[in-house]
Protein backbone atom coordinates (compact mmCIF):
# COMPACT_ATOMS: atom_id res chain seq x y z
CA UNK A 1 0.00 0.00 0.00
CA UNK A 2 1.25 3.61 -1.10
CA UNK A 3 0.16 6.90 0.18
CA UNK A 4 0.43 10.14 -1.54
CA UNK A 5 4.27 10.45 -1.39
CA UNK A 6 4.39 7.23 -3.09
CA UNK A 7 5.88 6.10 0.35
CA UNK A 8 4.89 1.85 1.38
CA UNK A 9 3.62 1.59 4.88
CA UNK A 10 7.19 0.34 5.89
CA UNK A 11 9.19 3.35 4.67
CA UNK A 12 6.30 5.59 6.82
CA UNK A 13 7.73 4.14 9.89
CA UNK A 14 11.06 4.38 9.45
CA UNK A 15 10.75 7.76 8.63
CA UNK A 16 8.27 8.32 11.10
CA UNK A 17 10.28 6.60 13.89
CA UNK A 18 6.46 5.11 14.64
CA UNK A 19 6.13 0.77 15.02
CA UNK A 20 4.98 -0.53 11.44
CA UNK A 21 1.90 -2.52 13.25
CA UNK A 22 1.07 1.07 14.69
CA UNK A 23 1.44 2.76 11.30
CA UNK A 24 -0.62 -0.51 9.62
CA UNK A 25 -3.66 -0.12 12.41
CA UNK A 26 -4.19 3.80 11.68
CA UNK A 27 -4.74 3.42 8.38
CA UNK A 28 -7.27 0.11 8.38
CA UNK A 29 -10.50 0.73 7.53
CA UNK A 30 -14.34 0.18 9.15
CA UNK A 31 -12.59 0.68 12.55
CA UNK A 32 -12.15 3.35 14.82
CA UNK A 33 -8.77 3.06 16.66
CA UNK A 34 -7.51 4.63 19.37
CA UNK A 35 -4.60 6.69 18.49
CA UNK A 36 -1.15 7.36 20.25
CA UNK A 37 -0.26 11.49 19.46
CA UNK A 38 2.90 11.96 19.67
CA UNK A 39 3.23 8.77 17.25
CA UNK A 40 0.47 10.68 14.61
CA UNK A 41 2.63 13.67 14.95
CA UNK A 42 6.10 12.02 14.36
CA UNK A 43 4.00 10.49 11.49
CA UNK A 44 2.88 14.14 10.37
CA UNK A 45 6.45 15.37 10.87
CA UNK A 46 7.55 12.96 8.16
CA UNK A 47 5.03 13.84 5.87
CA UNK A 48 5.67 17.49 6.98
CA UNK A 49 1.97 18.29 7.50
CA UNK A 50 0.00 19.16 10.30
CA UNK A 51 -1.88 16.54 12.44
CA UNK A 52 -5.24 17.83 11.70
CA UNK A 53 -4.37 16.76 7.79
CA UNK A 54 -3.79 13.20 8.67
CA UNK A 55 -6.73 12.65 11.45
CA UNK A 56 -10.23 12.93 10.82
CA UNK A 57 -12.15 14.65 13.22
CA UNK A 58 -15.60 13.52 14.12
CA UNK A 59 -18.08 16.09 15.69
CA UNK A 60 -21.24 15.05 17.92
Amino acid sequence: MQGQKGWTLKQVADRSGVNYNTVRSYVQRDTLNTVDLSAVYKIARAFDVTMEDLVEVLED
